[in-house]
C-alpha cells in the first residue's frame, strides 16, 4: 500500500483579499490543524499520540494535515531508523510563535461554552 503523500508547495499568502487574517487561517485553518498545533505545544508528539489525542479525525486527515503544516514550515517531522519506524512531530520556531493565537483560542473557547444558552 502506498500512502506516501505529495508534499505541495508553500500555500499563498492571503491571495484573495490580501488581509492578514486570511494569511493566517491559509496556514492553520480547519478543524483539526489547530486542535494538532495545540497539543505539539507540550513538545514533540509521535504520530500515534496525536491520533490518541485526536480521537474523532481519522489517521489519514492527520497525516494529511501534519504535511500541509510541514510544507508550511510550521512543524518539524523527524523520522528515526528504526523498526518499526519511530516518527516524531514538533512545532518549528514559527510554529512556536502561533502560541498567543492558540492559548488566546482555547481561552475563547473556554468562554464560550461556559456561556448559558438563551
Amino acid at each position: 500500500m502506498n500512502d506516501s503523500v505529495e508534499i505541495r508547495p508553500r500555500r499563498r499568502k492571503a491571495g484573495r483579499t490580501g488581509c492578514a487574517v486570511e494569511a493566517t487561517l491559509s496556514v492553520m485553518g480547519g478543524v483539526w490543524k489547530p486542535v494538532l498545533l495545540f497539543h505539539l505545544l507540550e513538545g514533540k508528539l509521535r504520530f500515534n499520540a496525536l491520533c490518541r489525542l485526536t480521537p474523532s479525525a481519522t489517521a489519514r486527515m492527520i497525516t494529511l494535515q501534519l504535511r500541509e503544516l510541514e510544507a508550511d514550515g510550521i512543524v518539524s517531522r523527524t523520522i528515526f531508523p528504526e523498526v518499526p519506524p519511530k516518527v516524531e512531530y514538533a512545532l518549528t520556531d514559527l510554529g512556536l510563535s502561533l502560541a498567543p493565537v492558540l492559548l488566546s483560542m482555547r481561552d475563547w473557547g473556554k468562554q464560550f461554552q461556559e456561556l448559558e444558552p438563551s
